[in-house]
């Protein structure tokens, strides 16, 4: 359980597009097996600490005669940002993805030390 001692508690959102391989022919429209992509984000504001990061698919354009498979997972997390990991396997063809995130976490007031 995450804990908020602080006197205010911060939610930031947004989207990123991290997979678009129709348009460019890239690997996770064209390869098979293993693929992995990462893309770091940076908070827009600074949390007290590292904030509780949620991901959500908030659009996908897939081929449909392949299997579909997936693992989304927010990595690294600080209070500055994390990275979005996005891996698939076998047959799975992504022409196009979009993860929608949420960050919710304490915020540091003026009393607060932070390196």
């Amino acid at each position: 359980m995450l804990r908020i001692n602080s006197g205010e508690l911060g939610i930031l959102q947004g989207q990123e597009m991290i997979v678009t391989d129709f348009d460019t022919s890239g690997p996770f429209w064209t390869d098979t097996g293993n693929r992995e992509i990462r893309m770091h984000v940076d908070f827009a504001e600074r949390f007290l600490r590292p904030p509780v990061v949620q991901l959500a698919v908030t659009m996908w354009d897939l081929d449909a005669e392949r299997n579909q498979r997936g693992d989304l997972r927010p990595e690294h997390v600080t209070a500055a940002g994390f990275d979005i990991v996005f891996h698939t396997w076998g047959d799975t063809r992504i022409a196009r993805m979009r993860v929608g995130w949420t960050a919710i976490g304490a915020l540091p007031d003026e009393h607060d030390f932070i390196l």
